[in-house]
């Protein structure tokens, strides 16, 4: 599974590969109601071949009749550079793009032509987001020039003299440590909020039972697992198997790394008792201090479903710098 940035760049960097130009859009500049936020993208071929969204579908559909009647590329082909399209300008264009109220949108489109340049371009791209690395995509708006830039930036675009830098974001990884109810449902909504999620779990009687499509899982050493594919600024830990053979393995690997996410399920008292071994397991008082226990936010949940959604709702929170 890929995130819609990374499933974008992945494709692009396909049909250029492939000898195909591609049209992509992105939201640079949005007012008001929008459906989709800024940096969102959109690709397209020349085939009508398209993947993500810059709306609820109503733009997209006006794009691709764009595409067909040849408007798009007399543009392209006039100025030979990058334009901006501003939409939902008027109340008359909101109603007929269906846009909601007051909202407008400023979506960038660029020609990308399959030169090699180009190709090495986003292949590096679609290579950093697959390692989790964060990379920045800079365009030449009076040129059309394209480079990759690994140094991050906080806000999603930036205009800076004339180039537009677009920040991309790695995938979010999610490391499930207990092959349960509450595991499986939040393994399901961690999958629609487009993590990519293993779960982990030593005791074969449990992982024996456990599937959810589109999660990997595997019998290893917890802190093994952490230590190998979730220490990095992407990834987040959260033990739900309610044994402390399992849970404080992960965690005292887990909290020595900088993941965005670290937590534990359980009752006050169990988290009390917890934060009390931990330190017999080499952890210092400020890393036990990034521990999330319990977890979930505070909505009076009883059911696994309930549980999963205040822990995803949680670990959304954090993930976007609340809480």
């Amino acid at each position: 599974m890929l995130s819609s940035q990374q499933q974008i760049i992945s494709f692009v960097a396909d049909r250029l590969q492939s000898k195909t130009p591609v049209w992509l859009c992105t939201i640079i500049k949005t007012w008001g109601s929008s459906p989709r936020p800024i940096g969102a993208m959109m690709a397209c071929t020349m085939k009508g071949e398209l993947v993500g969204s810059i709306s609820g579908g109503c733009i997209e559909e006006d794009f691709l009749e764009q595409l067909r009647d040849g408007t798009l590329k007399q543009q392209f082909e006039a100025e030979r550079k990058p334009f901006i399209v501003r939409y939902g300008e008027t109340e008359a264009e909101q109603a007929r793009l269906k846009l909601p109220c007051g909202g407008q949108l400023h979506v960038l489109v660029e020609f990308i032509e399959a030169t090699e340049v180009n190709v090495g371009v986003f292949t590096d791209l679609s290579s950093a987001l697959e390692n989790h690395t964060k990379i920045s995509r800079v365009l030449d708006l009076s040129s059309g020039a394209i480079f990759a830039d690994d140094q991050s930036n906080e806000n999603a675009v930036t205009l800076d003299d004339n180039r537009i830098i677009h920040s991309l974001s790695p995938m979010y990884r999610l490391l499930l440590l207990g092959a349960g109810d509450v595991a499986r449902y939040v393994a399901e909504m961690a999958l629609a909020l487009e993590y990519d999620v293993m779960l982990c779990d030593p005791r074969p009687q449990y992982l024996d039972n456990w599937d959810v499509e589109g999660v990997e899982t595997t019998p290893r050493l917890p802190d093994d697992v952490v230590r190998e594919g979730f220490s990095n600024p992407y990834s987040g830990i959260i033990a739900l198997a309610h044994d402390p053979r399992v849970d404080d393995m992960a965690l005292m690997e887990a909290l020595k790394t900088n993941a965005f996410y670290v937590g534990a399920m359980g009752s006050e008292r169990t988290s009390a008792a917890r934060r009390e071994r931990l330190p017999e397991l080499g952890l210092s008082g400020d890393e036990i201090d990034n521990l999330r226990a319990p977890i979930g936010l505070q909505i009076e949940s009883k059911t696994p479903a309930e549980i999963a959604i205040s822990i995803m709702a949680e670990v959304t929170a954090v993930r976007h710098g609340i809480g």
